[in-house]
């Protein structure tokens, strides 16, 4: 009897073993790369169900999201080879092909068509306009960053000048934002999401406004690689992006709380109610790509909302910052 249970066991031993091997081979074949995400947002959520649901492991690839906040340091982290593959705002790899970079960034595909951000006041405003930030304090952000530049140019579009009929504070960091007016700062501050639905549930701001609505479309959250690297690795390029292709495909076909449910272990701190009222938030913005391709009239227009805050000493050409040539 004793011996036969050992043969059991050893059998069992060679299956176990056998699976390892077999796991450890497949997973060996995975392509480890790695990418700078400038924040980490439910705002991304398409994103982070292509990552929870396996889809880019069924491309070959094994993704490590390295949090880098500030979309100037998405962009040097891709340019040194700390990291394969950028994710941020492509207005920063404007600044990159202004300055004469030879080996420049090159956006291969798209995944948010708006600013994710929200204004969030002080007191609760049923009627907002923008006209009721005459006057104020208001705290938008890193200067020359999305956020920013795209609630100065919807105050521009309103007849509001951003820099006399308002104070816009850029001194603090993105990070901070939330604390800062927590703590006293400003009458407004514009947020993105878990922040702002977390300052409406204490009770200390309220959101009365999308600034991507006021924005209107653009290439505002996009993909980019170093024009060598998307030469040297076309099926790591057309494998991430098939992948987030995947990710949108979900999102924009399932339910918020379905959403909600495959990207919760992303976001540990907020709960599967608080989530859907988020992701709910975002699509009712209209605020992720129907499919990766970037147009060249968004293009123009973020240019043109860069140029308005006078970021951009020329502007450059769609075809060098820009490939669709990976995008279904």
């Amino acid at each position: 009897m004793k011996k036969i249970t050992i043969a059991i066991i050893a059998f069992l031993l060679i299956i176990a073993l056998t699976v390892l091997t077999l796991f450890n081979k497949e997973e060996s074949n995975l392509k480890s790369i790695k990418v700078a995400e400038v924040t980490h947002s439910v705002f991304y959520a398409p994103q982070y169900a292509a990552k929870a649901l396996g889809y880019f492991e069924e491309e070959g690839l094994d993704p490590e999201f390295i949090l880098t906040p500030g979309a100037d340091k998405v962009t040097a982290a891709v340019l040194s080879g700390d990291v394969e593959i950028g994710f941020c705002g492509s207005e920063a790899t404007i600044y990159v092909y202004n300055q004469g970079e030879k080996d420049y960034l090159v956006n291969f595909a798209g995944l948010t068509k708006k600013d994710g951000s929200f204004i969030v006041s002080r007191k609760k405003e049923d009627n907002f306009k923008l006209e009721n930030m005459k006057e104020k304090d208001v705290i938008g952000g890193r200067k020359g960053g999305m956020p920013e530049m795209t609630l100065e140019w919807a105050l521009r579009e309103n007849g509001i000048d951003p820099k006399k009929d308002l104070n816009i504070d850029t001194s603090i960091e993105f990070a901070s934002m939330a604390g800062a007016f927590i703590g006293g700062t400003g009458d407004y501050v514009t947020l993105f999401e878990p922040q702002a639905l977390q300052l409406e549930k204490e009770g200390v701001g309220y959101v009365v406004a999308s600034v991507g609505e006021l924005g209107g479309v653009v290439p505002y959250t996009t993909y980019n690689a170093k024009k060598s690297y998307i030469e040297k690795n076309p099926d790591v390029i057309e494998g991430y992006t098939r992948a987030i292709q995947r990710g949108l495909d979900y999102v924009h076909s399932h339910s918020d709380e379905e959403v909600a449910k495959v990207i919760l272990d992303e976001f540990p701190d907020t709960s599967l109610e608080d989530l859907t009222k988020i992701v709910k938030r975002y699509r009712d913005i209209d605020a992720w790509f129907k499919t990766t391709e970037i147009k060249k009239e968004d293009f123009d227009h973020i240019q043109e909302i860069v140029s308005s805050a006078g970021e951009l000493d020329k502007k450059v050409p769609y075809n060098k910052m820009f490939t669709n040539a990976y995008a279904k």
